[in-house]
């Protein structure tokens, strides 16, 4: 990959977005993960005004340190950047108690972890609307269009995405060039929807790098036989996250009303 020529190419696309769209800036949320770390060094070298919001919700103390470090970073280079912290703990417990109570603990478990994800959303666009600012997405490539790792209206709703046509892999050649923190590249990827330290791969079942293989071998037509051991495993992986995702990749599904029942 020609990572300058990359890198320059999107810091246009972003500052020209903005400017036609006739917007200040942009919001960022900072979890203190490669995606976001490298997204809002993009913004901020369009020299447009970049706000980066920290939300934790009981938010390990590790991914916190890092995200502030991030922030720090971001703000010795570059004079247009802003940050805020909101800590929505307190909103994330009251909805708890409002709503009703269930057995169901699998299922409590991932409906909390996107509830998180999309107080996170609403908050971005609170400020966006505030300020005037678009919503800058974190996604890559591998999570929004391979296996779909990210919650639909939570981290999913965003204005533009600048990095989303990058393999995570390229968006880690990216952070090196830009000099991104260290303790950033080096630690493990994690969606920080659960209060802990599990890692992106601990969910998924397969490394990012596996995930890319499989997403590029299932474009290139290759079918699950043709695979064997790991390989066949981290295929079918992929291919069941896919599939169970699809729908958050593809438009909303509208029921179209033939014309003649509305005549």
């Amino acid at each position: 990959m020609q990572t300058e020529k990359v890198v320059n190419h999107i810091v246009n696309w972003l500052k020209n977005y903005a400017t036609n769209a006739q917007m200040g800036g942009f919001v960022i949320g900072i979890s203190g993960g490669i995606d976001s770390a490298v997204t809002s060094a993009l913004c901020a070298k369009t020299g447009l005004r970049t706000l980066c919001l920290e939300m934790p919700i009981h938010q390990h103390q590790s991914q916190v340190n890092l995200a502030q470090d991030h922030i720090s970073w971001l703000q010795h280079h570059f004079a247009n950047v802003s940050n805020l912290q909101v800590d929505l703990t307190p909103v994330f417990e009251s909805f708890k108690t409002a709503v009703p109570k269930t057995s169901n603990s699998d299922h409590l478990s991932l409906s909390l972890a996107n509830t998180r994800a999309r107080f996170r959303m609403s908050t971005l666009y609170y400020f966006a609307g505030l300020h005037n600012y678009l919503v800058a997405g974190t996604g890559n490539k591998i999570e929004d269009f391979g296996v779909g790792f990210y919650t639909k209206y939570g981290d999913g709703g965003v204005d533009l995405s600048p990095i989303a046509d990058l393999m995570k892999t390229e968006v880690y050649e990216i952070a090196e060039f830009l000099q991104i923190n260290t303790g950033i590249i080096s630690a493990a990827p994690t969606d920080g929807l659960y209060g802990d330290s599990r890692s992106d791969e601990a969910q998924l079942g397969a490394s990012y790098v596996e995930l890319e293989w499989a997403m590029n071998q299932a474009e290139n037509g290759k079918t699950l036989s043709e695979f064997e051991g790991r390989q066949k495993e981290v295929f079918q992986i992929y291919k069941s996250r896919h599939s169970a995702n699809l729908h958050k990749m593809k438009p909303i599904p509208i029921c179209e009303i033939p014309i003649k029942l509305k005549k």
